[in-house]
């Protein structure tokens, strides 16, 4: 059983950084591709981006792809989001996610079987 869990989250000041971590425990997640998505209050759980196993990478769109590039480190299990220039609407719970072996859109949730509980981020203006 393949288990996610997310750190890094915490309170920042707009402009600030921070690194969040998914480690991965159980069965390896290579070659799976691994993706962050983001709950922000009162709203949907929306897609952030993606790295394939062969480490290519898919973002929401040009703003997110500029400050929050994505990364994973296979010999130790982990995937990270650096999130720079952080912005009061970046403020979510940002969980990490595996991907379906096969399965098409990067974007729907439905596409992810295995789900961390998820680490806040708020970001003061």
């Amino acid at each position: 059983q393949v288990v996610l869990v997310e750190s890094g989250g915490g309170l920042v000041q707009a402009g600030g950084s921070l690194r969040l971590s998914c480690a991965v425990s159980g069965r390896t997640y290579n070659p799976y591709t691994m993706a962050w998505f983001r709950q922000a209050p009162g709203k949907e759980r929306e897609f952030v981006s993606a790295i394939t196993w062969s480490g290519d990478t898919i973002y929401f769109d040009d703003s997110v792809k500029g400050r929050f590039p994505i990364s994973r480190d296979d010999p130790n299990n982990t995937i990270y989001l650096q999130m720079n220039n952080l912005k009061p609407e970046d403020t979510a719970v940002y969980y990490c996610a595996r991907k379906l072996a096969g399965s098409d859109s990067y974007y729907q949730q439905a596409n992810y079987d295995v789900w961390g509980q998820g680490t806040q981020v708020t970001v003061s203006s």
